[in-house]
Parts: C-alpha cells; structure tokens; sequence
C-alpha cells in the first residue's frame, strides 16, 4: 500500500472514530501560533530512537527532514533510521508531499501507532515538525536531558491541519546599533524557527556603525564599524548634554561576506528569507565618516555615539553618490538571493539638500519644487538599478513622502497609517507599527523594574491586539503582506538583554501575522505558558509579563 492510500485511509479512519476535543488532551495541546484546526485523539505515541522515519526521496522535503533530524538529536543524541519508499508500517514517522495542499501548508496526525506529515512542500513539512516540537514536553529539552530521552518521548493524539494565512511574518534585528555575533543571530534563527517567522530583516548600517564587508569600499568596515563612545543613559526624547552618560569602551564588530553567506545558508534550513537594510539616503553618518564625499559638505566626521536623528545625509545631488551605492548593492545582491532589498529611507532630513548647490541643481535639472522631493528622485532611481537585477525595493513609510512607485513595499512604523495610505494606493504593505510591534518599548509601566529601553509601555497583551487589516476593505487587505516586529538595540548591548525584549512579545506577532483572524487572548496566554516552558529549556532569556498565572 502506497504512503499516499495509506494517508486517505488514516484521515478517514480517524474522522469516522470521531475527534470530539477532550479537555486534559488538549490542555496538552498548546501550539503557538494557533493552528487552523485542531482535533483530540485518544491515547498517544510514542517516539523512540528507534522509530524509523519514512520519506520518498523525489519529494525534497530537505529542509523538514533536517529539521527532524535536529529534533531527534535533542532528544536521543542520534537520528532515527531513515528509511525511503512507499511504504509505511506501524510504529513509523512518515514525511510525504500532497499536491492538494499549498506549499506551506501542512497536516499533522498523530495515532498510537504512526505520526503522519503531509505537506504541500518543505516549508509546510518544516512548520509541521516546529509543531511536533511543541507537543514534546519541554523538559526533555532542556540541557540537562539533551540527548537523555533514550527511553522515548509521548506525543498525544492529534490531528492538526494549518497553513499561515499571511506570506510575510518577520522580524527584524538592528545590528548598526549594538553588534551581534554570528552565533547569536542563528541563536535569534532558531527562535524565529520555533516561531514559524519565516523572514529575518537585517538592519546592517546606521549612523551609529555599518556591519556588513563591502570589498569595493573597505573603508566602511575599516572605519564606519567602530564607534569611540555609547550612549548609555539618557532619557529617549531628552536633550544631549552634559547629564548624559557614555560607555568610553570603543564598540565595533561587521560581518565578513563569508558569515553573511553562513547567516543565509543556516536561515534558508529554517525556511527564513534574510532581507538585508542598506540606509539611504538618511542614518548616513557611519558610511560618511568612512568617505566624506559622499555627504553635501566633504566634512570628516565621527561615526555617531548618539541614537538621536541626523541632519548629515547622503549627498543626492552628485553622481558619485549613485556610483557609491550601486557598487554597494552589487555585493549587497551577491550574498542575498532574496527578492526583496530593503533601503531604509526613514527619518531623512533635507537640511543639508537645501544648502548644497549640487542638490539645488539636481532640483532644478529634474524639475523638482521641494528639497522632500529629492528623496522621492533618489528612491526611484535606487529602485530602477534594484529591478533591471529582478529585486524589489523595500522601505519604511517615509518612501511615501517623496513619492514612490506602486511597485515598492512599503513597511509602516508610524502606527498603521502609512501602511493604510499604501495598501489603499496599491503598495504592497508590511505592518509593523510602533503601537503594536516596537519590542524595544518597555513591556511594563513600571520601567523602575526593567533594564533601561527607548520609552514608551508595550505590553503582551497589546502586542496580541495587533489587527494588521484595520481601516481597509477586502481588495486593499489583498495588499498586507504580513507583519514584522522590530528590536532595534540602542539600549540594548547584549543578548541576553535582547532576548528578554522579545520573549514572550514575540510569540504575540507571530501569531497574528499566521491567523490575524480572531483574537482570543485567554486562550493564547494558556497556550503561551506552554510555550514559555521550551524557552526555559532551550536556555532564552525570558520575561514573565503577561505569561503570570
């Protein structure tokens, strides 16, 4: 019998046995996010390092089966035998492609006598075995009992059917402010894996360091990577004077272009598309610090120590500055396959435009009424080097004050208007406002009692409230591509800290960008504390906001 025959009779043997949900198994059943559906079986299975795992070999399932095998080796310290064919007995683990089912979509079923995975392809089968984890007990997971479960581990009964409603669920890490090694971001991977985020938006460069290895242009790194001083404390919104305190301790750190590759290899395993974020024409001052001709004024100046807005921009007026971020992009788009770039393009003041001659004449040669303008020029030509190369310009919703093309994506953090006026215009839009997905806001009011962040409160319960489609009809709703949270790091200078930011917040925004539909936060807090259990085991910093009983 065929693994194909042998699913339909699964799937039809268990509807008729009727899946009425009882309450004990499905307080066991704790998946986040929330599954499409959700069926209580009776009894359980039991996974054994024995237990041979059956896939056919035509049907690529790389990424899930390697998933798998990471899974095993958590639990017993070895893979399951792996067996290829058509044939699935009792007692087995069986991966398989369904042509009926949309790529990323998966069912899981769960018997006393097999584990059935069906998927419509890799990425579905790769989101059922983060499933799978999540009906393990978190304690077979934790350090002391890595590889110890030689005795099996019980799954329950199930019978899941799930796929995201939304294609984008991301996060993004700001490494410009505060570095991170590259151990820490596939660290920061596995966390989004566990979270089925399926992109990671790098913020490579900042005023305050550039991060990633440019071989055209050395001096980036040589220069632009090192800070002499951090801000560390201050009062966000403050003035910078004399009260304020700095970390003497220079800070610096980039990646080379060999750990890029590794960062976008480990992150493609996990299903996750990495985008990377080259600031232009704004947050310029690391990259003008390293090559003063690319400012309006050919200043030398210091790669910055404050996080406040800089009117020190990219020069737009001169053809040197094009040159300049071509020739970044074109090894920018050698280490990221991914069809999106993002450019920034937020918080860009046009002070310096409006006193350089060379930008007052690129006004007058283009026909352009207003320095704003300017960007608008800027970001369309970036945009037209990005798509005769097959990439997509991506942004923050400043794009839509200087004039965008209908092609750019567009990602909203100033609340969710931006994203609305986009969505309405025909933009493709990622929602990611400060309102609901800033996890660098504190996550109490009492900030007495956290370590120091940007201001403002952002609460669990807040976060889940996030409703991506507010304000749209239907056909605009067809424009939200999904959600991102954003952490970006100005106070926060470990990653211990960083953890602690996102977790559990994070789980909140993976939930809504998988099923934004509904909103049931008492079930997602049961379900939540579930979960906080596997961040205990896998050794994340958490904090327990919103997780109390």
């Amino acid at each position: 019998m065929t693994m194909k025959r042998l699913l339909v009779l699964s799937l039809g043997c268990w509807l008729l046995a009727g899946c009425a949900p009882k309450i004990g198994s499905l307080e066991r059943i704790a998946v986040v996010p929330r599954p499409s559906s959700v069926a209580a079986g009776e009894g359980e299975f039991r996974l054994e390092p024995c237990t041979p795992l059956y896939f056919r070999a035509a049907d690529s399932l790389s990424c899930a089966a390697a998933a798998f095998d990471e899974l095993a080796h958590a639990l017993f310290g070895a893979s399951l035998p792996v067996m290829q064919g058509d044939s699935l007995r009792a007692g087995t683990v069986g991966l398989l492609r369904v042509d009926s089912l949309r790529e990323d979509a998966y069912c899981l079923t769960v018997e006393p006598d097999r584990v059935m995975i069906a998927a419509g392809g890799d990425r579905g089968a790769f989101y059922a075995v983060q499933t799978l984890r999540q009906l393990i007990s978190a304690t077979c997971f934790s350090k002391k009992a890595i590889g110890g479960a030689t005795g099996g581990v019980s799954i329950p009964a199930v019978r899941i059917d799930d796929a995201p409603t939304m294609p984008y669920r991301g996060l993004m890490l700001d490494v410009a402010r505060h570095f991170f090694t590259v151990e820490e971001v596939k660290r920061t991977l596995d966390l989004m894996a566990l979270h089925k985020l399926n992109v990671f938006h790098w913020h490579l460069t900042d005023d305050q360091g550039w991060r990633i290895e440019i071989r055209k242009y050395p001096k980036l790194t040589e220069i632009g990577s090192v800070r002499r001083r951090t801000l560390i404390g201050h009062d966000p919104g403050g003035e910078y004077d004399e009260t304020c305190r700095y970390d003497e301790t220079p800070h610096g750190g980039y990646y080379t272009q060999a750990e890029i590759r590794e960062v976008v290899d480990y992150a493609a395993r996990r299903c996750i598309t990495v985008i990377p974020e080259v600031e232009f024409p704004g947050h310029a001052v690391a990259a003008l610090a390293s090559y003063p001709w690319l400012g309006c004024t050919g200043e030398q100046y210091e790669v910055r120590q404050t996080w406040d807005i800089d009117d020190r921009v990219f020069c737009v007026g001169r053809d040197s500055t094009f040159d300049f971020i071509e020739g970044v992009l074109d090894e920018v788009l050698e280490l990221f396959p991914s069809p999106l770039i993002h450019i920034g393009g937020d918080e860009c003041p046009d002070k310096m435009w409006a006193c350089c001659p060379h930008c007052r004449e690129r006004m007058r040669r283009e026909g352009l009424t207003s320095e704003r303008q300017l960007q608008g020029y800027a970001t369309t030509r970036v945009e037209r080097y990005l798509a005769a190369r097959g990439r997509r310009l991506m942004g923050w919703d400043e794009l839509l004050d200087g004039g965008v093309s209908p092609t750019a994506v567009v990602m909203s953090w100033r609340g969710s208007e931006g994203g609305i006026r986009a969505a309405r215009r025909g933009n493709p839009v990622v929602m990611a406002p400060t309102t609901h997905c800033y996890l660098d806001y504190y996550q109490t009011a009492d900030t007495t009692s956290e370590p120091l962040a940007w201001g403002g409160c952002l609460p669990l319960e807040q976060v889940y409230a996030l409703d991506p489609y507010e304000g749209l009809n239907a056909r605009e709703r067809a424009n939200v591509l999904g959600v991102q949270a954003n952490l970006w790091t100005e106070y926060i200078a470990d990653f211990a800290q960083a953890q602690y930011m996102l977790l559990p917040r994070l789980a909140a925004v993976a939930e809504r960008g998988w099923c934004p539909a509904g909103n049931d936060y008492a079930d997602f807090r049961r379900r939540l504390r579930h979960l906080t259990g596997y961040y205990d085991a896998l050794g994340y910093r958490r904090a327990s906001h919103g997780t109390e009983d």
